[in-house]
């Protein structure tokens, strides 16, 4: 049977979603459109959202990042060298090709369910990102790791509109992946950690975040506690961090990587990730 695309144009957050939720099931939203190009073609609605200006602002708020859902991994990747968000901006960077990275935007690479290798999602996990979703109904903000278990099944008419993450000076990020070029860019692990630092450069709280290992990014609490107390220059304590996450992971097998590979390469990906963190030289 011959199914048929359509696609309607928005400029405002409120006809967006007062579209979507009368579409219901047959309505997507549509930003970048990488992810969509690679899906099954199939009789969607799809809502461009390329009209609303909002959605395609960065700007800071305080300590706070508040990015519009419309910012392009290429964006990102220019944000201005600050340790708060070095994660991310790396993530942004190291991300998939150029031509990608150019239109891929910040909240189809969290929306996109079944994309395991997303790269911003564990470095947003790591800094402590919070999703802000439009409704019919309202507006309200979502922890990003309460958000995306449930991602698959939100409301007809929600929509990310903007990502939170919070920047203080006291906090030093790194991320790292690893991919192997035969098989595309996408990652076969990354980490991203994310310390909070007092004076004499100890860590006071500290989250480890590892993505394409399992179906979904993850953060590892009992590895992130164990750096509380350690020096974020302490390497060796990094990576024997990323030993304890490597125990907190259910690895995926894959045609790109085996499940053992995934969980056998954690620790040193979190080493450079940590070494990234702590301004060291990754190598």
């Amino acid at each position: 049977m011959t199914t048929t695309e359509s696609t309607e144009r928005v400029t405002s957050i409120q006809d967006a979603v007062t579209l979507l939720a009368r579409l219901g099931e047959r309505g997507r939203a549509l930003a970048g459109g990488t992810w969509t190009m690679r899906g099954e073609r199939d009789a969607h609605v799809h809502v461009a959202l390329g009209g609303i200006a909002e959605l395609g602002v960065l700007c800071r708020d305080g300590d706070t990042l508040r990015i519009g859902a419309l910012v392009t991994h290429a964006q990102l990747a220019e944000l201005p060298a600050e340790p708060a968000t070095e994660a991310l901006a790396e993530a942004a960077r190291r991300s998939a090709f150029p031509q990608v990275r150019n239109v891929a935007t910040i909240a189809g690479n969290i929306a996109a369910a079944g994309f395991a290798e997303a790269d911003l999602v564990p470095a947003l996990l790591a800094c402590g990102a919070r999703v802000e979703l439009a409704s019919p109904t309202g507006t309200h903000a979502m922890a990003l790791h309460e958000y995306l278990p449930l991602r698959g099944s939100r409301p007809a008419g929600e929509l990310i509109t903007h990502v939170l993450v919070a920047a203080p000076p006291a906090r030093r990020s790194g991320f790292a992946r690893f991919t192997v070029r035969a098989s595309g860019e996408y990652p076969i692990v990354s980490v991203a950690v994310a310390a909070e630092v007092d004076a004499d450069g100890f860590v006071r709280s500290a989250t480890i975040a590892v993505g394409s290992v399992e179906p979904v990014a993850k953060i590892c609490p009992v590895a992130s506690e164990s750096l509380t107390g350690q020096r974020l220059t302490d390497l060796d304590a990094i990576e024997e961090a990323g030993r304890i996450a490597a125990r907190e992971c259910s690895p995926r097998d894959g045609l790109d990587a085996p499940a053992w590979y995934r969980t056998a390469i954690i620790p040193t990906l979190t080493r450079r990730a940590g070494a990234q963190a702590a301004g060291k030289d990754r190598s």
